[in-house]
């Protein structure tokens, strides 16, 4: 039996088609009007094969689809022919991420593409295959249509939701027919939705032992706008009636019940990953893990881990509890400590006994022996800085694997440890899904120039610059972060295999993700190893200006001492000058004449502002789809700060939702940003952990909160001094009325509209972080447990309301 897979898909001259499947690249023959066809035998590709097609030019593939086509074959008794269309992006591929297929959106018996039930097509003569991801879970796509075998347009006929997104039918077909798909009430079968556009026309039946299989349809439904809303809080900060000390994987269940009881489709978490350096407070800032794979060990559940709750235990764990914010060090000890001796003990013995331990060693040995030894070494030279380890401070897994049978029992704690990790978190994340709570992760921009990555991967990064952030409303001395800058060129030898498998590990736990300054991956703000201010470092990449050119214009590169310069030289390009950030800001500016200083002023913001549109584009087009391609994840960019030209319609291309904070407005002429005027493809939030929450910032400034009462609520008169419930009410209504399709506000803002259940001390002691204190203490936790929060009935009604008042979640 053959199957005939054909493509309309018009080419330039000089391109041809190929497709592939799995490793198989297989040429495509051109035929006519634009058709590519292909004829496979029954050896070529299996019933449940995924294939994709690519545009080849000169040998090398200039363009693939966004995503594959699974190959369902009805019976091996029947020829096939399958038309095809070409899988672009769509302006509605948000829908098609697993936060909505396997979450939102999920199917009633679990159903998705990512997890499909395997059921076959049926072996009607006319298979019909079509996405339609934005039905809801209590809904179902039919087909109606003309002449005897469909029901003369009054029967509906049920796709298979198998493959959720794409819907199936297999029918017998035997006489030309027009039809159209419908949306339909799950139980009642009640036309909810018809198709928009003309009727299909179905005019060629295939001969008695062929399978026609159109998947070449793309159904348009009448816009129903989805908006949900969402919590965001961090791990660390969660508080229940079984934590110790610390927010706990564990805590996420109780997290998802109260998400549910508010009528909440997301929680949005920060970075999770390990960020043990030195044991110290110091470790607690979340964005500097020592591995971009492994699991924070302070996020582990004791007792479900086997930990004994005995007197000492229950001591222990009271005086940790009992403190209002998080004691990083004492816990983080406490739990090392009693995991060691449950992994001494009989329970530890049997664990790494267990066929589901040997499976996880083995489904992650790329990073996991790598960063158990490191954090062996770590603990042995009391610093993760690996220039220090003398013979290992070269990393080679050869040494790797002859370190860990050395010391076999203390690699295999850290083993063990990420073991339990895993199994903890992914049960979590199963109950989330259950209850149709979507998680939502955060993908950090930089890696610790001591962590595990830099040191298994020197050859990615540039270890002689830091990474940071001119200067912005957090910091006017701009910011530095002290991690290495990326090498994009060699990481896009091997297609960035690195990124790809750190987003692969993220959607193991995660449905949604937050990429941290999205804007490093168009460019990112790098300064040279010898400065700690971030206003001496420049865009990379960028195109600088050459010292020839410079001198042209009147200019003396070079000039000036410390921070008091116009230019920063470029550290990979000798004689080519950056302008400095704030340059008008220094003593050399001031000296300079009133037309130098205009020349200045222009060739500044050229630099800044209009030169790199064009070459920042294009360098985010290399990076980016590779990325997401990678992953089946809802991409959600943090697009704040000082944002090129060209950012906002690379994301909209790629289907990146931005952030929207109210307090922080895109247009710097707006002193607030208005959600009523948000767009659809976006997150919108009172704050982030990086602001104040709503009570405190309503404090802050008097001018600016009376101008805010006034002009954006509405109100009359005098701003009450502090933030009330009614008036968190307010703010928090502008943001569930706006177009955004979520809207994910702090724990702390969703809190402040009960005078009773909000936090009755300073509010700025619920601030997480101050960007401008690099090494700020990262130890906020809620004042009250997700138990008592999920039993108030009257909050959570209220919170419930001011949703469904908007119509979010329905």
């Amino acid at each position: 039996m053959t199957t005939n897979i054909q493509l309309q898909y018009h080419t330039q001259w000089g391109e041809n088609i190929q497709l592939r499947i799995g490793k198989r690249r297989i040429p495509m023959e051109y035929s006519f009007g634009g058709l590519w066809q292909i004829m496979l035998n029954g050896r070529d590709i299996h019933d449940g094969d995924y294939f994709t097609f690519e545009v080849v030019r000169e040998g090398k593939v200039v363009e693939r689809e966004w995503r594959v086509h699974r190959f369902n074959s009805p019976s091996a008794q029947k020829n096939i022919i399958v038309r095809s269309q070409w899988k672009g992006r769509p302006a509605n591929s948000a829908f098609y991420a697993s936060a909505f297929s396997d979450v939102i959106f999920r199917r009633p018996d679990g159903a998705s593409f990512r997890h499909p039930r395997g059921e076959a097509p049926g072996l009607g003569n006319v298979c019909i295959r079509i996405p339609a991801p934005e039905v809801r879970s209590s809904e179902s796509v039919g087909l109606v249509g003309s002449g005897r075998e469909l029901g003369d347009w009054k029967k509906v006929h049920l796709l298979s939701d198998a493959t959720f997104p794409w819907w199936v039918i297999s029918l017998d077909i035997t006489e030309p027919m027009e039809y159209k798909f419908v949306i339909v009430d799950s139980k009642t079968l009640e036309i909810k939705l018809w198709e928009e556009g003309p009727n299909h026309f179905f005019g060629e039946v295939p001969p008695q032992d062929t399978q026609l299989v159109i998947a070449d349809i793309q159904p348009t439904f009448p816009t129903r706008p989805w908006r949900g809303t969402g919590i965001a809080v961090p791990v660390f900060s969660l508080r229940s009636e079984e934590s110790f000390g610390v927010g706990e994987f564990n805590d996420i269940k109780h997290l998802v019940d109260w998400a549910v009881k508010t009528g909440q489709s997301v929680v949005q978490l920060l970075p999770i990953n390990d960020t043990t350096m030195t044991h110290t407070w110091q470790d607690s800032y979340p964005y500097n893990a020592v591995s971009s794979f492994a699991l924070h060990p302070q996020f582990i559940h004791l007792p479900a881990a086997g930990v004994k709750e005995d007197a000492a235990y229950k001591a222990r764990k009271e005086e940790l509890e009992a403190l209002p914010a998080i004691d990083y060090e004492a816990v983080n000890a406490a739990k090392l400590e009693l995991m060691k001796s449950l992994y001494k003990g009989a329970k530890g013995k049997k664990a790494l006994e267990s066929p589901e331990y040997r499976a996880f060693v083995k489904s992650n040995e790329d990073w996991l022996l790598p960063y158990a030894v490191f954090s062996v070494l770590r603990d042995q030279h009391g610093s993760p800085d690996f220039e220090k380890w003398g013979k290992m401070a070269v990393y080679s897994a050869r040494k790797v694997a002859a370190f860990a049978q050395e010391n076999a029992a203390e690699v295999g704690f850290y083993c063990y440890l990420q073991f339990v990790l895993d199994a903890q978190l992914r049960e979590a994340v199963q109950y989330a899904h259950l209850h149709g709570v979507a998680l939502k992760g955060d993908l950090p921009i930089g890696v610790s120039r001591v962590s595990v990555d830099a040191w298994q991967h020197p050859e990615l990064f540039h270890l002689d610059s830091q990474a940071g952030a001119p200067p912005d409303a957090f910091a006017e001395d701009g910011q530095n972060w002290g991690f290495p800058t990326y090498n994009w060129e060699r990481m896009a030898q091997d297609n960035y295999a690195w990124w790809r498998a750190r987003m692969s590990k993220m959607s193991q736990y995660f449905d949604a993700f937050r990429i941290d300054h999205i804007l490093g991956f168009f460019r990112i703000w790098e300064i040279p190893s010898q400065y700690k201010s971030g206003l001496m470092g420049h865009f990379n990449p960028a195109l600088p200006y050459s010292g020839d050119e410079l001198r042209a214009q009147g200019f003396r590169p070079g000039e000036g001492e410390g921070t008091d310069v116009l230019f920063v030289e470029d550290p990979r390009e000798k004689d080519h000058w950056h302008p400095r950030i704030s340059g008008n800001k220094t003593q050399q500016y001031a000296w300079l004449s009133p037309e130098m200083k205009y020349r200045y002023d222009k060739l500044s913001e050229d630099f800044f502002w209009h030169r790199h549109n064009d070459f920042w584009r294009e360098s985010a087009l290399r990076k980016l789809p590779a990325l997401l391609r990678s992953t089946g994840m809802l991409a959600c960019g943090e697009d704040l700060g000082m944002i090129p030209a060209c950012v906002p319609s690379v994301m909209e291309q790629l289907n990146i939702l931005s952030l929207e904070i109210q307090r922080m407005p895109k247009d710097p002429r707006d002193a607030f940003g208005h959600p009523g005027s948000y767009p659809y493809w976006c997150v919108c939030a009172t704050g982030t952990h990086d602001t104040s929450p709503l009570r405190a910032w309503w404090e802050e400034d008097r001018a600016l909160t009376q101008r805010y009462y006034n002009e954006v609520l509405g109100c009359e008169g005098d701003a009450p001094y502090f933030c009330e419930p009614w008036v968190a009410d307010l703010i928090i209504g502008q943001h569930m009325h706006s177009p955004a399709m979520l809207a994910i506000l702090p724990l702390q803002d969703w809190l402040a509209t009960d005078g009773e259940v909000r936090y009755q001390g300073n509010p700025a002691d619920e601030r997480i972080n101050i960007p401008a204190i690099p090494r700020h203490y990262w130890r906020y936790r809620m004042h009250c447990t997700l138990e008592s929060l999920v039993g108030n009935d009257k909050l959570n009604a209220h919170l419930r309301s001011l949703a469904q008042a908007a119509d979010r979640n329905r």
